[in-house]
């Protein structure tokens, strides 16, 4: 028998097709850390006949959970969209029931999920400094944060009920139209010989960046305006992903930039940085980051695995105090967000970016 055949006998059919897959993506594996930051973690392969003897009661758990959640959806979607429109004559009114039934129902929807409490820290680089300003977005003011998840969305509307913000940008017509992955090239992972550098020479080169046109205030179908003149104009905070699509978390995308046109350096308004950060997943609890969206219904698939958890689950947020965030006068405004928020989150930046992301889904949903 080969040595190879003789070394793939020993491992279980899992582990085979998982390292299969990873060879068949490994062209969106970043060159220079050897990350991937697409597809989703994986737990463990090994066997737990603990869990498989709660199948049952965790469908059963999950089915009441997702339930309750959607419930508290449509809840929401009366009291804010439609009461909160029919107020829109009384604007501090309208402001108010907003607020409280944004804050009260995403809090709720959480707990449902199992998100008992949530892990907040104020990290301050300078060790034994106190911070010297405390989070307090106000109307008008940007949170930057790195994106994984609906749910870090669901805890920021819960916190603050802010405005988020979708960039709007053309297809990267070069990349939606090649299907294949072999059709451009780089070697993936360090050039060492070993490691990432080994499982594939598959071809492939990062893509340059699109511009940005302009955002979208979500959800609406609002002409598109500049990240300034929405910031101007709305009476809550403002929240940018950078990434301007969804990681597994695993590593810190190319920033597009979302600051052209803003003031630099901020006058009137504060920039508030974080990073949220995801335990990897167990054989009990599915991955919690959400980068590849389903076509149909998303994420109410997402949402019934991670229902299936019955412990509580976990996730970290880690900010940064005003007083350390770029406010001053920066000639790369995108850049020192990036450059912060890797080292609040302690992750590795990727060279790729949210275009990378669109071929990946392409290749993604053209191969299975």
């Amino acid at each position: 028998m080969p040595a190879a055949l003789h070394s793939f006998s020993f491992l279980p059919l899992s582990d085979i097709v998982a390292q299969h897959i990873m060879e068949k993506f490994s062209s969106f594996r970043d060159p220079g850390t050897g990350i991937q930051p697409f597809l989703a973690p994986v737990p463990p392969q090994e066997r737990d006949f603990f869990v498989t003897f709660l199948t049952p009661v965790r469908v059963i758990v999950a089915a009441l959970r997702t339930a309750v959640v959607i419930v508290l959806t449509l809840v929401h979607f009366v009291l804010v969209h439609v009461i909160g429109f029919l107020c829109r004559p009384v604007l501090p009114l309208q402001d108010l029931i907003s607020w409280l039934g944004t804050a009260l129902l995403a809090r709720l929807a959480l707990y449902a999920i199992g998100f008992w409490w949530v892990s907040t820290e104020l990290v301050v680089r300078k060790r034994g400094k106190l911070p010297e300003n405390k989070w307090n977005p106000r109307a008008g003011d940007l949170i930057v944060s790195n994106w994984s998840s609906w749910i870090e969305v669901l805890w920021l509307a819960y916190q603050y009920n802010p405005i988020f913000v979708l960039p709007v940008a053309n297809a990267p017509t070069a990349l939606s139209s090649t299907r294949d992955a072999s059709s451009i090239s780089y070697t993936p992972g360090r050039k060492t010989g070993t490691g990432s550098a080994a499982i594939s020479s598959v071809n492939r080169v990062l893509s340059s960046p699109e511009v940005i046109h302009g955002f979208r205030q979500a959800p609406s179908s609002a002409p598109l305006r500049s990240l300034e003149d929405i910031r101007r104009s709305v009476r809550r905070p403002v929240v940018v992903f950078p990434e301007c699509t969804t990681s597994n978390g695993r590593g810190l995308l190319r920033f597009t930039d979302v600051f052209n046109g803003a003031s630099v350096p901020a006058k009137g308004y504060d920039i508030f940085l974080m990073c949220v950060r995801y335990d990897p997943p167990t054989l009990s609890q599915p991955s919690l980051s959400h980068s590849i969206p389903d076509t149909t219904l998303n994420p109410l698939r997402h949402l019934f695995q991670i229902c299936t958890c019955l412990s509580p689950q976990s996730i970290s947020i880690r900010q940064l105090p005003l007083s350390e965030s770029p406010s001053s006068q920066l000639f790369m405004v995108n850049e020192v967000c990036a450059v912060l928020i890797a080292r609040l989150g302690k992750m590795k930046r990727i060279g790729f970016g949210w275009e990378d992301k669109y071929a990946f889904l392409d290749f993604y949903r053209g191969r299975r």
